[in-house]
């Protein structure tokens, strides 16, 4: 009976703890990149800024093609420049919606981003290449493993050469870059190294919403 009692106290205590302890792991190291209330962090380039706006805690993306880049600390230039991180994003799309988290890039005046690499987001655009691929390396082609019109978490991962992406936790894409990798034929870009964040306008027709944007640093 003793024994009894003993171990329903642990188990009661696990289930006290245990919740609390997880959350405090999910805050620890987390940068959070959106405040829900303006740009600050953020640049757009000169093409179509007005295709970002902040509307009641969330990011709107809907206009012509446009990137915002992540610029982190204004007083720190080195502040957005990320090796191995976990970034994260709550996402949702309209419909005929098209846009891409982009890492390992950089600020440019206008054009898709060169440099790095885009996590795809579109369930159903015309395009082929659905949310949860690498576009045009590792692709999740004519099916979304979400639909539009609803939240999803988005998290994408890469430490050292392996990058994951993730859909509401289900893993979408797992690819390592090869050591002898070589990119695409025109898109000499699409290579690990270092570099910021952005998000996509892709064009007029396409309304995606934002929140959640946090990351931390991977050793």
């Amino acid at each position: 009976m003793l024994l009894s009692c003993l171990v329903a106290v642990a188990l009661g205590l696990f289930i006290a703890v245990g919740p609390a302890a997880a959350a405090d792991d999910v805050g620890e190291g987390w940068i959070e990149m959106f405040n829900g209330r303006d740009l600050t962090g953020w640049q757009a380039n000169p093409e179509h800024p007005e295709s970002f706006r902040v509307e009641d805690g969330v990011l709107v993306v809907d206009g012509p093609r446009c990137h915002l880049f992540w610029v982190g600390d204004p007083d720190d230039p080195t502040d957005e420049q990320f090796t191995n991180f976990h970034w994260h994003a709550t996402v949702k799309t309209m419909p005929k919606a098209n846009s891409g988290l982009y890492f390992h890039t950089a600020y440019q005046e206008s054009g898709w981003p060169a440099k790095g690499y885009e996590a795809q987001v579109n369930q159903s655009h015309p395009d082929r290449k659905k949310t949860g691929g690498l576009y045009a390396i590792a692709d999740v082609l004519d099916e979304s493993p979400v639909a539009d019109g609803q939240w999803h978490d988005y998290d994408i991962i890469v430490d050292g050469r392996h990058i994951v992406l993730k859909i509401d936790g289900k893993v979408t894409t797992d690819w390592t870059e090869p050591d002898d990798w070589q990119p695409p034929t025109g898109m000499p870009g699409r290579k690990l190294s270092s570099g910021t964040f952005a998000i996509q306008a892709h064009d007029p027709d396409s309304v995606v919403h934002y929140k959640d944007l946090r990351v931390r640093r991977l050793p």
